[in-house]
């Protein structure tokens, strides 16, 4: 603490100094400190500061002054309120002096103090609050110098916005010492009093807030003179932004007024009544809305409202050259020139007030399209560029509205009268509208049609499919136009990015010849974010001049060289921005799959390229997607020669710590080994593949099969599937690390879905290499231990009575039950003998529940009751002890239904009406059979004949007076309603 004071002593010392560098220096060194948390002051430290502080205020160094107010703020929070009211008592009485310069100083001074109070209310703020409100009102009220009074309002706003609620005794004397200055002489001092009213409405009591509204409509009655309208006008606009809720319940007093003065020919005036319609519209939407249509009127009215324009198009030459000839007469007659026209001011606040409407209707949008839309795309042609903007953003505002309908309805086209098929018809007039607007020289403009048409095709994708040839010069014009800005040479690439991608490649090929030469020339810009949004295009561009998944009789050979060379300038550069690296090899990974069978001499320059960006750890991610979609290629591209090394490097990026990147990898390798199995295992490369290639892969995927990342462990199985399909021999390697692992996958409670059905997918090619000892009855033993001989595994919860969790056996079952059908004119049939015979004889639950659901999996496939001895075994376990069992059954009689509908289904039927004990399960097993009936068009068709039947019974149980039955009910009938709606769509 004394080491604090003394160094806070010498620094007070040299502020005293009369040169102003030791005074700066020494001001300077005082703030560092006061903005240290640790520092602590003394009660004399604290007064000599603050004294000196205030004295620096007055000194003739501006430069000093500035530092000296710096320092309040973080002074006022460390020192004590006595203080701080010393501080505050002298910048208030300064405020008033007769010195501008010690004025100006004082006020930014208070509004150092009053920023750096703490917000939540304390005894020091709501001190200094007060302290300053009384000094600040009386000052506004004397009207003796503007000036003060320009500072003094500036000061109370901002004390209103932050501690309004601490002064609300101080509330009536603020309001009336506010209400007077809106009829001040002073235009700012009218404009900072509304500001401070504003804030004051935010936290006043209900009878200040009334009496002020009665006041403003009071003086809007009377109407004495235009400019104190406008500014009450101003007034009730500004108390609507920052309190519509309590504006709400006055609206039917006010709108009428400014509906009456909307008629008065005052540009202003109107202006400031539209800009009060849109604070109503955005907060007080419930009370406006009888209003709407009314304001709807008046705005499409105003947005048109340009008296001193002709926008006849017929006599548009006629028309420059006679205003040319009378801007000359208006020079020399000192008439009307276009700096008095107000007008415009009329139309962008029409144009805002449509916007706010549209965005916060949306159950008028019908309306909108046939009322307000026409309006606003026959004003595209507005004069003032600012104007247009808000034009233009009122219309994408509409789009906007439209795209959650589009989303919701996608059959919204064929209907005769929606919001999409509205917007349909007037695409031509908006086309027509905007297309020669591309080719002006303000980039606003153009920026802003291609706002608006980007909006467009996102809303309708292909929508301009028949227009595309009128909007090309635009877009070629602005890419080749050298005034034109990067941003708007960006934006017109991002636009063509979205054109290309939202409509069919063919409406395009009449057009490449044109669009590719500015697309190269953008990709070789100097600037990185033209070059990266230029190769988007790009890659977009060689999926429509060449298309992979339709026939195509285009000749896209003249542009192969042109799009490869410049964007292999790219790839090879080493000193680019990030995103340019990124895009340029995905760009060039399209270029590849799409034309590489036209750049076979190109493959050996450019794929060693992919592998150095493979090897780079920033590139790897978006180089392993390129190389998947090059190997998924329908061309069959030649990837032999960077094969060796490439798959060594991508299984490491396996054990990488870096999920995207591993689902990536997973991805590519999957597809290489489907794709290039055959040169894998090629005797040209036997050698690699033996020691570098396969086993390389294999190392790696045990830690990936777990049920932490699902997703991985989906993609790691479908990698195994794929790779015992092109290579047997690498099965037999799999017992020690990969099949442990899937074992314990398969009694995860997690394991469904995606990852479930991969599993499915390799046990079945598993069992087709012929492995040794992995052959289909040492798998299924492999499966079914945990259940045969739960005490070697815990994988249970400690309260159940299963072996394992219930999911678990769901997910075992349907594996054994894949395995068994393909098996089932063999062996299988003894293990489903077996099966029964279990649930039959076995006392342990685990089993008679695994087994149950193995033979509802195996029924669904395959009939296998012709003896008649699963239908009992099935039916006499819905009496068993254990709810899991007898859901268990239940779920088996569905499925097995499903395997022989004729037999089974009416024999459910009739237990459902004639076994009241057992309903609940055997609605249950209706309710699967509806399910599995509903997948596709041919099992539909099978349970056509039953759905009368079914419904009937499902209609006479729906009073059930259980709950849970009528639940069961409710979701058959749902379901089997979807059925015949499907089934008839179909």
């Amino acid at each position: 603490m004394a080491s604090v004071s003394y160094h806070i002593a010498n620094l007070l010392e040299k502020m005293t100094s009369s040169d102003k560098d030791f005074r700066f220096m020494a001001t300077n060194d005082l703030m560092a400190e006061l903005q240290k948390d640790s520092i602590k002051l003394d009660d004399e430290s604290e007064r000599k500061v603050v004294k000196m502080l205030l004295k620096l205020l007055e000194d003739k160094n501006g430069e000093v002054q500035n530092l000296a107010v710096k320092c309040l703020g973080p002074l006022v929070n460390k020192v004590k309120e006595f203080q701080v009211e010393t501080i505050v008592d002298t910048l208030c009485t300064n405020m008033i002096s007769d010195k501008e310069q010690l004025r100006d100083i004082s006020s930014i001074g208070l509004k150092t103090v009053i920023s750096e109070l703490p917000p939540a209310p304390t005894l020091l703020a709501t001190s200094i609050c007060k302290k300053i409100t009384g000094r600040l009102t009386a000052a506004i009220a004397k009207q003796e110098d503007v000036s003060v009074q320009l500072e003094a309002l500036d000061i109370l706003g901002d004390l209103l916005s932050r501690f309004g609620g601490l002064l609300i005794n101080f509330h009536p004397s603020i309001q009336h010492a506010l209400l007077p200055q809106l009829s001040s002489a002073r235009l700012a001092v009218r404009k900072r009093s509304i500001i401070a009213l504003g804030y004051l409405v935010m936290s006043c009591n209900n009878s200040l807030f009334i009496d002020l509204i009665e006041f403003l409509l009071t003086e809007l009655s009377k109407n004495s003179s235009t400019s104190t309208t406008r500014t009450y006008i101003q007034c009730i606009g500004a108390i609507s932004r920052q309190a519509g809720h309590r504006v709400g319940e006055h609206l039917d007093k006010i709108i009428p007024l400014i509906v009456k003065f909307c008629r008065i020919e005052d540009d202003e005036l109107r202006e400031y009544c539209i800009q009060a319609f849109e604070s109503f519209v955005r907060r007080c939407p419930k009370e406006i809305s009888g209003y709407i249509n009314s304001i709807v009127d008046i705005c499409l009215e105003y947005i048109c409202y340009d008296p001193n324009y002709n926008y006849d198009e017929e006599d548009d030459d006629e028309g420059m050259e006679a205003n040319g000839d009378d801007d000359d007469e208006g020079e020399s007659d000192d008439e009307y020139s276009d700096d008095d026209d107000m007008s415009w001011k009329v139309r962008r606040a029409s144009a805002k007030c449509l916007d706010a409407i549209i965005s916060t209707r949306h159950e008028m949008l019908m309306d909108f399209y046939r009322t307000v839309s026409p309006a606003i795309i026959a004003r595209f042609k507005e004069r003032e560029e600012n104007v247009k903007a808000d034009i233009f953003h009122a219309y994408i505002s509409l789009l906007r509205q439209t795209r959650p309908t589009v989303s919701a309805d996608p059959d919204a086209m064929e209907q005769g009268e929606g919001p999409v098929n509205l917007l349909q018809v007037q695409i031509p007039s908006i086309v027509r509208a905007v297309h020669k607007q591309l080719r002006e020289k303000s980039i606003k403009t153009r920026q802003g049609c291609f706002s608006l048409l980007t909006e467009l095709i996102q809303v309708l994708p292909g929508a301009l499919a028949d227009h595309i040839s009128v909007l090309i010069p635009g877009i070629i014009f602005s890419l080749g136009d050298k005034n034109s800005s990067s941003n708007m040479k960006i934006d017109t690439l991002a636009f063509l990015n979205c054109l290309l991608s939202n409509h069919q490649p063919f409406v395009f090929h009449p057009h490449v010849p044109i669009i590719v030469k500015p697309i190269v020339s953008a990709v070789g810009d100097q600037f990185y974010k033209i070059t990266s949004e230029a190769l988007l295009v790009t890659q977009q561009l060689v999926k429509v001049i060449r298309p992979l998944d339709v026939v195509c009789s285009f000749d896209f050979t003249p542009y192969v060289q042109a799009l490869y060379q410049s964007t292999l300038f790219r790839l090879r550069a080493a000193d680019i921005d990030q995103e340019v690296k990124e895009r340029a090899i995905a760009c060039m990974g399209q270029i590849i799959s799409n034309l590489g069978d036209s750049l076979q001499s190109e493959l050996s320059t450019c794929l060693p390229i992919f592998l150095e960006r493979l090897r780079n750890e920033i590139t790897r991610l978006t180089t392993v997607k390129s190389l998947t979609l090059i190997a998924a290629s329908p061309l069959k591209i030649d990837l032999r020669p960077v094969l060796g090394e490439a798959i060594p490097i991508l299984a490491s990026f396996l054990r990488k710590n870096h999920r995207a990147l591993k689902l990536s990898t997973l991805t590519c390798l999957d597809v290489l080994v489907r794709n290039y199995g055959a040169s894998l295992t090629g005797a040209m490369m036997t050698d690699i593949v033996k020691e570098a290639m396969i086993s390389d892969i294999m190392k790696e995927l045990p830690p990936l099969i777990n049920e932490t990342d699902l997703h991985i462990s989906q993609l790691t199985m479908n990698l195994l599937t794929s790779l015992s399909q092109i290579d047997r021999a690498s099965m037999n390697h799999i017992q020690t690390g990969i099949l442990p692992q899937i074992m314990e996958l398969i009694r995860s409670p997690l394991l469904q879905g995606g990852a479930l059905n991969s599993m499915l997918e390799f046990f079945q090619a598993l069992v087709a290499t012929a492995t040794p000892r992995l052959g289909f009855k040492e798998l299924l033993e492999m499966m079914t231990k945990p259940i045969y001989e739960p005490q070697q595994f815990s994988s249970s919860p400690s309260h159940s009575s299963l072996a394992l969790h219930k999911q678990a056996f769901y997910s075992i079952s349907r594996c054994f039950a894949v395995l068994t059908v393909g098996q089932i004119s063999g062996a299988g049939q003894a293990i489903v003998e077996k099966l029964i015979y279990d649930v039959k004889k076995s006392g342990q639950d685990s089993i008679k529940l695994f087994g149950l659901l193995t033979l509802g999996e195996i029924g669904k496939k395959v009939d296998i009751d012709s003896s008649g001895e699963l239908l009992k075994v099935i039916v006499g376990s819905f009496s068993s002890h254990n709810e899991e069992v007898k859901s268990a059954a239940s779920y088996a009689l569905g499925n097995v239904s499903v395997g022989n509908l004729p037999k089974y289904l009416p024999f459910v039927l009739n237990e459902i009406e004639t076994q009241p004990k057992r309903q609940y399960l055997l609605l249950h097993s209706l309710k699967e059979i509806i399910s599995c009936e509903s997948v596709s068009a041919s099992t539909i068709s099978h349970i056509q004949p039953y759905i009368e039947n079914i419904w009937t019974i499902l209609f006479h149980h729906a009073e059930c007076a259980e709950e849970g039955t009528r639940n069961v009910v409710a979701e058959c009938l749902a379901s089997s309603y979807r059925l015949v709606a499907e089934g008839k769509h179909r």
